[in-house]
């Protein structure tokens, strides 16, 4: 048998498994959170995201001019 033969689909599941576990909690207490929010919050974090990712893009538009190497 190959090194590593009939291990790889249920482990990786095990492991997607456990992330998610550990990961529950949080992303639920982000969910509160957000739900707690007024209207306003919620649309000035919006509006902030929004900038962020605009940033983002114009960085990596002009990353991309610059030709690779250049910093």
């Amino acid at each position: 048998m190959a090194q590593g033969a009939g291990r790889g689909k249920g482990t990786r599941l095990a492991r997607g498994r456990s992330a998610a576990q550990r990961a529950w909690p949080v992303v639920l207490m982000a969910w509160e959170r957000w739900q707690a929010l007024s209207d306003e919050e919620k649309d000035r974090y919006k509006r902030q995201a929004r900038e962020y990712a605009d940033r983002g893009r114009k960085a990596f538009v002009q990353a991309k001019r610059r030709g690779p190497g250049r910093h």
